[in-house]
């Protein structure tokens, strides 16, 4: 049967949702016949406002439904009493309710049961045309009641059976298209008059179901166009696209689509933020095909990975299914390349749509997992091989094309197809426009294929996939076996090994290379060509190259350039594994006067005018140095890593000769300044801070001590150099300040000011005058204020270059520069330790100067232990049988005197404490004792937390007694010197027993823990044995040495005095028994002169005892803490 109602049009949906009534008036009365409804309500109820517009649009409204026939049955369906109707429909749902929950909905077959005719004895389509007005209403209603109850019984049989169970409506009344106006009619006013009972949303849920039903709900939609978004969202979040229901929700959502044409990109935005429907997105997106491009670019390359994989999903499973939408996208797009490839001449902006469409099918291809058909790859490879012109977009284009050729194999899956290919890459090879670096652009197509010809020589597919996901800006996987024509291609028609490394090296340089440049650069393929040891393989010098790119480098620092000093210096050291190389033709390392010419570029250098000059080269003076900076801290990771890599292959280079670099041409370099400023520059530094910093501290950890780093703040701090620019220090003026500091300090403390503002670079061009009168400075009638100044120049200069600075300092305080050079160095450029500490007594006692003598000591030391180290590695020891001596006894050697400077250095300076300490009588010199005292305890103790086993030592080989207090009491890390007392008080010498005891009791007054407790009874057991195997005279000796231990061990445990007074008593009375004899153990006195020596030396000695029961007594009684 033909039906009878009208689809709503688009621009009727336009004119209700304006309410444009002179419009509606305009159009045919078949057209608007859907929206009568909504017109007639309008026109028939009384306004909320009475103004004159309102009035107006009222008589419009009027004036189209005048002469309309079907207004009359309008008008009478808003006659019914909706009230007593809603409480009959109440009444009805809730037997519906009650009967649905005893009996199923459902028969056996999953068909629904027959329904009640509703009182029509001739059926509902006859009754339903016979009724009255209010049955009619009423049927329709309770027909959508009915439908919503099939669904919803629908929706709890879909879980328990598992499969998807359709709805199949028999309902006369609403398959029939014939009362389709009536059921819009109906439905239109009863929305409006009872919406406690009916939602547009729910009726959209049970009429989809029915064949007819998108036309009920577009008419629905169309009387209330203000729910037109809801009903919209609605549908897509519902819709399964998999069911016979999806495809029913799919023709809606096309209808209202069609209905309202101006919401179709906002309905695909809806359908993106859902993840729902994409068939729906896809078919919209192709009603606005000049952005169809842009818009699957957007879902395929966007930033959200969870839409992403939703839509390749969807790609996947669609091209099984044979999806229409799917098909009608890929014909669209196979039309705009056609389009673009055939009038790729006339078009100006050809490269940037072939680049975008290039990456929208690698996208497709290699995330959405599409297999394109055989026109797809014609047209494709037609894309591919264009040849455009010769711009910056066209080098874009080309790139894109030659990493769509390696992701995309299909596209050289044929012989034609390959041979296109080929002819496509030597003309790309040929046309020097794109083969070399055009100006303008970072990087040039021809650094691109040598570094893939590169990768693909080696066989490195994964770096040829970083490569091209790099290039394309996405993640797509690129198979081994998939690359074998493409990689055949390269190998052997296009790139031969020869042929890279010769073209490599001839390749230009990039001009001020730094690590915001993006592209494939020259120092990628020499990078590569380095790590395969093609250059090595034939013949190819590549040094001069190297050392171009280290000069034209500048921050902040290329990524790659670390990693190519790197692979260069392996290559210089470490041997082929193949052993195919001959030595006559290894790579050549840097020559010093390559090496000087980077650093005598820049004023960081001062103290490399040192070095002995050398021979002029026009060819090295041609090259310029674009950051000083750069090349300078290139230059430096360069030189420690070949001197690391050359040590720790020392035993694999088989007898060869290999290049070494003095550590006097070492020492002439600012490695620590340059360290710190990589180190202030962090960020532009970062792959080179690291690896660089890690090399300093294993080879020179001089360079890089603790105190420096904590000290760095002298140079991070900000240098107003706007405001000294016109200052300038005259050296004339310096060197009187200086003189005449005692007399007249205040021009001193002027210059010093001036001078510490100066960058660190600046300052060491008066380097030498300001150390030539270090002893002149710290003078003791020089003001303090002014040691402290000079103090912070001698660490700002120390950060510039500490060892050539060390050395100045060490003649300027020995005052005799003859001697220090006849001294023999550490490695070539530190002074060994003890000489270090060869200087006179007055050195010693003057603070400043002590704290600088300790600073270089340190640095000695660390400088001292990593030569014995490399002496170690270079040198092999013979034994007198000429054999080699093993690496044990070596080892064991070296820790020794290792071992012996570091205990002979603390001796050193203990014996200073003495010294001093005997000395200050006054006031002023007890001060000074304070102030050493507290600078040597700082060095023993970082020294004995440096290496602990130093503490042991120390104290075995003992040191003067006066001075233990002192040091107890100024090193916190004494305390772990209770762990040896057991060990020192077994030796049998009475003197080192005397000084065990002496230290414990010292440092039990410290530390009063439970182990002290342990330690102070062994002591005194010790002294209770002691004493009785000793002879009288040794006795009283060693008791006149341990009783002021005695002492203190009472007064820290007061637990102790019972076993204190016990040994005083029992000496006592031994001493006694003695002394009424007469006689000792050991001799018997022959004259009356020699026994009463006997009596007056006992009594002395029990004088001495009850003076220790005194003080015993004391130090019990005054302990307030027992009370």
């Amino acid at each position: 049967m033909p039906v009878k109602m009208y689809d709503v049009t688009a621009r009727v949906f336009g004119a209700m949702q304006n309410l444009d009534i002179t419009s509606l008036a305009s159009y045919p009365e078949t057209e608007i016949r859907p929206v009568l409804p909504s017109l007639v309500r309008m026109s028939l109820l009384s306004p909320l406002d009475n103004t004159e517009s309102s009035m107006e649009s009222r008589k419009q409204i009027l004036a189209v439904l005048i002469g309309i026939e079907v207004v009359n049955s309008i008008v009478s369906y808003l006659q019914v009493n909706y009230h007593e109707l809603e409480n009959d429909l109440k009444k009805e749902l809730l037997t519906r309710q009650k009967t649905s929950s005893v009996t199923n909905f459902f028969d056996g077959q999953g068909q629904p049961q027959p329904q009640p005719e509703y009182g029509l004895q001739s059926g509902i389509a006859l009754g339903f045309e016979r009724a009255d007005v209010a049955r009619k209403v009423r049927v329709v209603l309770s027909e959508i009641f009915n439908l919503q109850q099939q669904v919803a019984a629908l929706a709890e049989q879909k879980p328990s059976s598992g499969a998807s169970v359709g709805v199949s409506s028999h309902s006369e009344i609403l398959d029939d298209g014939i009362y389709l106006e009536e059921v819009v009619d109906i439905l239109c006013i009863a929305l409006a008059e009872l919406p406690s009972l009916l939602n547009i949303l729910e009726l959209t849920d049970a009429l989809v179901h029915v064949p007819n039903g998108y036309r009920i709900v577009c008419a629905l939609v169309a009387n209330f166009p203000d729910c037109y978004r809801d009903v919209v969202s609605h549908v897509i979040a519902n819709c399964d696209e998999e069911g016979a229901e999806g495809k029913q929700r799919l023709a809606l959502l096309m209808s209202l689509s069609e209905m309202n044409p101006s919401q179709a990109l906002a309905n695909r935005s809806m359908c993106v933020d859902m993840m729902k429907v994409p068939s729906f997105m896809l078919k919209l997106a192709l009603k606005h095909s000049e952005d169809l491009i842009a818009f699957l670019t957007g879902l395929l390359l966007g930033n959200d990975q969870n839409l992403r994989s939703w839509f390749a999903l969807y790609i996947r499973t669609s091209q099984k299914r044979k999806g229409d939408a799917l098909n009608l996208v890929r014909i669209e797009l196979l039309q705009k390349i056609l389009q673009i490839t055939s009038s790729a001449s006339e078009l100006k902006d050809f490269n940037l749509q072939g680049a975008v469409l290039l990456r929208l099918y690698c996208a497709l291809r290699g995330i959405g997992g599409l297999k394109f058909n055989d026109d797809e790859i014609n047209a494709l490879s037609q894309l591919v091989t264009s040849c455009p012109q010769p711009t910056a977009s066209g080098v874009r284009f080309v790139t894109l094309a030659l990493c769509m050729l390696i992701a995309c194999p299909s596209l050289v899956s044929t012989i034609p197809l390959e041979n296109k290919a080929v002819e496509w890459l030597q003309w790309l090879i040929r046309e020097n426009a794109f083969f070399c670096k055009r100006s303008g652009t970072s990087s040039s197509l021809g650094e691109m294929l040598l570094l893939l010809a590169i990768h693909f020589h080696s066989n490195q597919i994964t770096a040829i996939s970083e490569m091209v996901c790099s290039t394309l800006a996405m993640k797509i996987p690129i198979r081994p076996n998939s690359t074998n024509r493409i990689k055949q291609l390269f190998t052997q028609d296009l790139f031969t090994e020869q042929v890279v490394a010769l073209h490599a090296v001839r390749v230009p340089v990039t001009p001020n290379l730094n690590g915001t440049i993006p592209g494939y650069l020259p120092v990628h393929c020499i990078h590569q060509l380095l790590k395969s040891r093609t250059f090595l393989k034939h013949k190819v010098p590549i040094k001069s190259w190297i050392f171009k790119q280290i000069c034209s480098s500048v921050r902040p620092v290329h990524p790659v350039m670390p990693a190519l000093v790197e692979v260069f210096v392996n290559t210089l050291i470490i041997p082929n594994p193949t052993g195919k190389i001959s030595i006559d033709h290894m790579h050549r390392p840097f020559t010093e006067q390559e090496i000087l010419h980077v650093f005598r570029t820049s004023p960081l250098t001062f103290f490399a005018e040192e070095l002995q000059p050398t021979i002029a080269n026009e060819e090295l003076n041609q090259v310029e140095v674009a950051c000083p900076l750069t090349s300078q801290l290139l230059m430096i990771y360069y030189l420690m890593l070949y001197e690391d890599t050359r040590l720790m292959n020392q035993s694999a280079l088989g007898g060869r000769k290999q290049k070494e670099y003095t550590n006097n041409f070492l020492g002439g370099l600012p490695l620590k300044y340059l360290l710190q400023k990589a180190h202030q520059y962090h960020n532009d530094y970062l792959s080179l801070f690291h690896p660089l910093l890690r090399l300093i501290i294993s080879n020179y950890p001089h360079l890089s001590m603790v105190d420096d780093w904590l000290e760095e703040h002298y140079l991070a701090t900000a240098v107003d150099l706007d405001h000294h620019r016109g200052y300038d220090l005259r050296p004339e003026l310096l060197t009187r300040a200086l003189q005449n500091i005692q007399t007249k300090p205040r021009l001193a403390i002027r210059l010093f000011k001036r001078l510490l503002q100066l960058p660190p670079e600046a300052l060491a061009q008066h380097a030498h005058q300001l150390v030539q009168h270090l002893p002149h400075v710290f003078r003791k009638d020089v003001p303090r204020y002014v040691k402290d100044l000079y103090n912070d120049l001698w660490l700002r200069l120390n950060a510039v270059l500490p060892t050539t600075f060390w050395i100045m300092s060490l003649r300027a305080i020995t005052n005799n520069s003859d001697a220090l050079n006849r001294r023999t160095f550490a490695n070539e450029s530190l002074l060994e330790p003890m000489d270090v500490l060869g200087c006179s007594r007055e050195v010693f006692c003057s603070p400043y100067m002590l704290v600088i003598l300790l600073r270089i000591l340190k640095g000695s030391l660390a400088a001292s232990k990593t030569f014995l180290n490399v002496h170690m590695q270079q040198k092999q020891v013979l034994d007198k049988n000429g054999l080699v001596q093993t690496d044990a006894d070596r080892e064991e050697l070296k820790t020794t005197l290792i071992a012996s400077q570091e205990s002979a250095a603390v001796h050193i300076l203990l014996e200073v404490l003495d010294y001093m300490d005997s000395k200050a009588n006054t006031r002023v010199a007890k001060l000074e004792l304070r102030e050493l005292q507290g600078i040597i305890g700082t060095y023993v103790h970082q020294a004995f937390i440096t290496e602990p086993s130093l503490a042991k030592l120390v104290h075995f080989q003992t040191y003067p007694k006066s001075v233990i207090p002192m040091i107890v009491a100024s090193v916190p890390s004494m305390h772990i010197c209770i762990d040896f007392v057991h060990e020192f008080l077994n030796v049998t010498e009475m003197d080192k027993q005397i000084f065990t005891i002496e230290l414990t009791s010292h440092l039990v007054l410290n530390y009063s823990i439970p182990k002290s407790l342990g330690v102070s009874k062994f002591c005194l057991n010790v002294i209770q044995t002691t004493l009785s195997l000793l002879t009288a005279s040794a006795k009283c000796k060693f008791l006149r040495h341990v009783l002021p231990a005695m002492v203190r061990f009472v007064e820290t445990f007061p637990i102790l005095a019972d076993d204190c007074v016990n040994i005083l008593m029992n000496t006592g009375r031994s001493l006694h028994s003695q002394s009424s004899l007469g006689v000792t153990t050991m001799q018997m006195p022959l004259t009356e002169s020699a026994k009463l020596c006997s009596y007056r030396d006992a009594q002395l000695h029990i004088n001495m005892i009850e003076d220790a029961f005194k003080a015993l007594v004391e130090a019990v009684m005054q302990k307030a803490e027992l009370y």
